[in-house]
């Protein structure tokens, strides 16, 4: 048995060209340029197309899939490391090919894609000349399957969409999407879902409105209609009936992906605090120097500390046993601390950049709004917190005395009987 806290040298070296690369050349598109999901604004082929191909020359590009799909098939440790990076720009993900929904919906297709379905989806989605959409929740019900109203109805050859789907995911400039909808009511959510590609121009699907989030450039999530859209058999995702098994497929990695990022998003964050802590001076000393700013840093450290511990385990499982559901406990734990660690730490900064922290000249305010969003993303926080204590709870077992053996008085007569004879 050993424990390394240490990277390889060789992955290392990229990982500091990753960080020095981002800094340098894809942070400042963040400034200049709109959603990172507008592929067709001219600006975006002018400065984001050179970029993504001075990641692919360095064999950097969608290192999550595996090399039969054009990726370095990178286990979730190494993709962790580089999605901290990542994170410090909303363009990071998109410049190394791993940005959401796309990377998931890649994986999806990949594991359940027809070879037709690879060729016209997958193939221009893993090289980003389009984009896609996951559009699963729903405004009557958020993310709560069992009350998924989406219907479709197999008429001949063809399916049969009708319903609504809200804060469809960058479905504003997705070519396809991947929509979840009830093929048998008869029996429960979890069995009676299934997955289909939606392609953007079938008719009959209308974009109600788009909805922004906090500071976002642009509103890009959709409140999506689908009035009777009709796509053929072979739409189908998988099996009738296994869309949460199709969906696996995408959750699992990308909440650990989301929370490097999200760790990239903080760390950036705390730098700023530490920056102002030590440059602004009030009632003759430096803010540094005030012990309720120095509490401030300390617990932003360690919250941050913690966390990235918390996820780097979960992605070591993860690689070592190869099994999403053995991992499961993990994955919720890191899905429902992330979102408490961004909004104190990107708070904190807030606070003790006074007023201008609260203006739109500071990124805090976005990052304390993108919090509740993370809270929100791939299930409420609320489900996860139950997802955990359910896993810790299997664990353990009932006793049925009438006091547990860890009350004092019988753990002591259990103590008096074990030394009994050694004590005469």
């Amino acid at each position: 048995m050993s424990w390394d806290f240490e990277t390889e040298p060789a992955f290392q070296a990229e990982l500091d060209w990753i960080d020095q690369f981002i800094k340098e050349e894809v942070e400042p598109l963040d400034h200049v340029l709109g959603s990172p999901w507008d592929i067709h604004d001219a600006r975006f082929k002018t400065l984001v197309r050179p970029l993504q191909r001075v990641v692919k020359e360095r064999a950097l590009w969608a290192c999550h899939l595996g090399p039969d799909l054009g990726g370095r098939g990178y286990g979730q440790v190494k993709l962790a490391l580089m999605n901290e990076i990542l994170g410090r720009s909303a363009f990071g993900p998109i410049v190394f090919g791993c940005h959401a929904p796309d990377s998931g919906n890649g994986e999806i297709l990949a594991h359940y894609g027809t070879p037709e379905q690879k060729k016209r989806w997958l193939e221009p989605l893993l090289n980003n000349d389009i984009v896609s959409c996951f559009a699963m929740t729903e405004p009557q019900g958020g993310a709560d399957p069992q009350v998924f109203t989406t219907r479709a109805e197999r008429d001949g050859d063809e399916w049969v969409i009708t319903g609504h789907k809200w804060f469809a995911s960058n479905a504003r400039y997705a070519a396809f999407f991947i929509v979840m909808a009830v093929t048998d009511p008869d029996v429960s959510a979890y069995e009676g879902m299934s997955m289909f590609i939606v392609p953007a121009a079938t008719p009959g699907l209308d974009i109600i409105r788009n909805v922004g989030v906090g500071d976002d450039p642009q509103a890009t999530h959709a409140y999506l209609e689908f009035d009777r859209v009709r796509v053929s058999a072979d739409a189908l995702l998988g099996a009738p009936g296994k869309a949460f098994e199709v969906a696996q497929v995408r959750l699992g990695g990308g909440r650990v992906h989301h929370a490097m990022r999200t760790i990239g998003q903080a760390q950036k964050a705390l730098d700023a605090l530490c920056e102002r802590a030590l440059s602004r001076h009030t009632q003759g000393e430096r803010l540094a120097d005030k012990q309720m700013v120095q509490e401030k840093v300390a617990d932003s450290w360690i919250e941050l500390e913690q966390f990235r511990l918390l996820v780097m385990r979960t992605a070591w499982r993860i690689d070592k046993y190869g099994d999403y559901r053995k991992v499961r406990k993990d994955i919720a734990a890191v899905k429902a601390t992330m979102p408490k660690v961004l909004h104190d730490i990107a708070a904190r900064a807030l606070q003790v950049h006074g007023s201008i922290g609260v203006s739109q000249e500071m990124p805090f305010a976005g990052l304390v709004n993108r919090a509740f969003q993370m809270a929100l993303a791939d299930g409420p926080t609320e489900v996860h917190k139950v997802t955990v204590a359910r896993q810790v709870l299997r664990d353990y077992a009932p006793t049925e005395a009438m006091f547990p053996a860890y009350h004092r008085p019988t753990a002591a007569a259990a103590a008096q009987d074990k030394f009994r004879a050694a004590l005469a």
